[in-house]
Parts: structure tokens; C-alpha cells; sequence
């Protein structure tokens, strides 16, 4: 398989997204669908995509038994102090930050939903708040790739699906790491 660079068109394993790469971040690349999304992937999960692709049965092999490892997944461990921290909750649906999404582009409400979560998240660390429920709900999963872009942007903080029992499969806990 060929070295994935800036400017080549790609496919991603296991899911049917494909575009150009627009950046590369260490093992992570930047890819701009054809929608005009940008998404993050590991490097390792994209395929390049030539005139004929050209993949050996090996590779192939290869790859499949890459992804069929389990990967080890470590709950995070809680202080009892940080169990009992009071959590702001956002919910990011569409119809909870607009009066009416008529006549908006899945475009233009992917960005006031993502202007919303970046401006809460920056409330959150300005006024210390240490845990950040967003409730993106579960769709096709394009919200919450560009949650996970955006909060890998800042430094002070991990985040990791939220309870199970409480949010299903649609939300996303940030916890702000605070300094001082």
C-alpha cells in the first residue's frame, strides 16, 4: 500500500467515506468528503485510492487481522471527589437551538451545532466546570466525529462516550483537566 500524503483521494476501512486528504497530524489524517466535511481518521484505517487499486491479497489479510483484535479499552477510573462533580449537560439537536431548521442545510446546522458545543465548552472551562455532557443523539455519527475533531483541539482535556445507562449511545462526557 502506498504512503498516504496531502492532496490523495482515499477510502476508509469499514466505512463507505472516501475523499481527499487535507492534512496530516502525526498518525492521524484530515480528509474533506465530497459533502465538503472534514473527518479525522488514523492513518492506518484509510486506503489510498489509485486509477486500479492495486492491494495485494497479503495486505488485505493484513489489514483484517488488524482490525479483528480486540482493542483494550480502560474505563477511566474516578476520584471519589471527581464522582460527586456537579455536570453541566448540552444538548446539541437541532431543534433545541433554533426556533425552526427550515430551510438550513445539514451544512449550516452541523455548524450551529458545532459554534454551540465549541462556546459552551469554552464556558465550561472559563468557569471551571470540570464534567460537560453533550447530547448529540445518534445519527449517522457526523456530529460526534466533529465533537471528537474539536475537543482533540484542546490540550486540558479527555473525553469518552457517556453513561450508557442514562444516554444511550448518544452522548459524549468531556472531562476539563483544571489547573490550580
Amino acid at each position: 500500500m502506498g504512503k498516504i500524503a496531502v492532496g490523495d483521494k482515499v477510502e476508509v476501512l469499514d466505512e463507505a467515506i472516501s475523499g481527499r486528504v487535507e492534512s496530516i497530524e502525526g498518525d492521524r489524517a484530515t480528509l474533506l468528503t465530497s459533502e465538503g466535511f472534514p473527518l479525522s481518521y488514523p492513518i492506518k484505517e484509510l486506503v489510498k485510492v489509485e486509477k486500479g487499486i492495486k492491494v495485494s491479497n497479503y495486505e488485505v489479510i493484513q489489514v483484517k487481522k488488524e482490525k479483528e483484535q480486540p482493542k483494550k479499552r480502560k474505563a477511566p477510573t474516578l476520584k471519589p471527589k471527581e464522582r460527586n462533580a456537579p455536570k453541566m449537560e448540552v444538548d446539541l439537536h437541532i431543534h433545541q437551538l433554533v426556533k425552526s431548521s427550515k430551510g438550513l442545510s445539514n451544512f449550516d446546522m452541523l455548524n450551529i451545532q458545532l459554534e454551540t458545543a465549541k462556546r459552551q465548552l469554552d464556558f465550561a472551562i472559563e468557569k471551571r466546570i470540570q464534567k460537560v455532557i453533550f447530547i448529540h443523539g445518534v445519527g449517522e455519527g457526523i456530529l460526534k466525529e466533529e465533537l471528537c475533531y474539536l475537543f482533540n483541539k484542546y490540550d486540558n482535556l479527555k473525553f469518552y462516550d457517556a453513561e450508557y445507562q442514562k444516554y444511550g449511545l448518544g452522548a459524549t462526557e468531556v472531562y476539563i483537566f483544571q489547573n490550580g
